[in-house]
């Protein structure tokens, strides 16, 4: 089986192919820096030749509202029309638990096109929903250097990457489930402790404020906005664990799943 994974270089990709070639998969890991773009369709051809599965977990490079659009419709056509013309047998992309509940986002909206572009190919696909991930903590910790770092007062069940990870290779060798399905962490909490914790663990003074009418991508949340059903996969990693064994080693990177500001 040849898996093609788009966005292989990154946090989720990396672990994807890593984990992939580890049970034996022929796998390509796709990205602009190897010569593989879908927005542009350089290289798809050549790296979906022969694919059975091609798993999306790239994203945009800006959250820019025309940005964002452009983005995902490019890149989900060509490589919809590529995976066909190659014969992929199935179309796996990683999006984001509560996507339907945020088109007030521009961000969102863009996310819902990709969906719907999948789900409309007549490529059998899976779409894997998954909740925020531990590592964009980190993210959250480094942000700005004002006293006070503003997020918004909601409730969370975050995955770690490495589960994320892990039900997405799962989905890849297993057939096609033609629906959307979601992914989470085995523990609630709300947003603005997970990042006080963090702040705590970098002996960072400032503080975190959980703010009710702090939008999240300009859309309005409420408790449930961000939480999956009661069907979702649960990872087993729990955010102490994370926190103790990884949190200080973790390289920052830019995450567009919670924004937050400082003041």
């Amino acid at each position: 089986m040849k898996i093609v994974v788009i966005g292989g270089t990154g946090r989720i990709g990396g672990k994807l192919v890593d984990i992939l070639r580890c049970e034996g998969q022929l796998v390509v890991s796709a990205s602009p820096s190897v010569g593989i773009n879908t927005v542009t369709g350089e290289g798809l051809e050549g790296a979906l030749r022969q694919a059975t599965v091609v798993v999306d977990v790239s994203d945009a490079p800006s959250l820019d509202k025309g940005a964002a659009a452009t983005f995902f419709e490019r890149s989900g056509r060509n490589l919809i029309a590529a995976g066909r013309a190659a014969g992929v047998r199935h179309h796996v992309i990683l999006s984001v638990v509560g996507t339907d509940r945020l088109q007030a986002s521009a961000y969102f909206r863009a996310k819902m096109i990709q969906e719907r572009l999948v789900r409309e190919s007549g490529t059998p696909f899976t779409i894997l929903r998954s909740t925020q991930f531990f590592e964009i903590i980190s993210a959250i910790a480094q942000e700005g250097a004002n006293p006070d770092v503003v997020v918004p007062l909601t409730t969370v069940q975050p995955v770690s990457s490495r589960d994320l990870a892990r039900k997405l290779a799962d989905l890849a060798t297993g057939r096609p489930l033609n629906r959307i399905v979601e992914v989470a962490g085995p523990e609630r909490f709300r947003l603005d402790y997970l990042a006080t914790e963090v702040l705590t663990a970098y002996e960072d003074p400032r503080r975190i404020i959980a703010d009710p009418h702090e939008p999240y991508f300009g859309a309005p949340l409420t408790d449930e906005t961000l939480l999956p059903g009661g069907d979702a996969m649960i990872g087993s990693r729990r955010f102490e664990d994370w926190l103790r064994d990884s949190l200080m080693t973790e390289i920052p990177h830019r995450y567009p799943l919670i924004p937050v500001r400082s003041r």
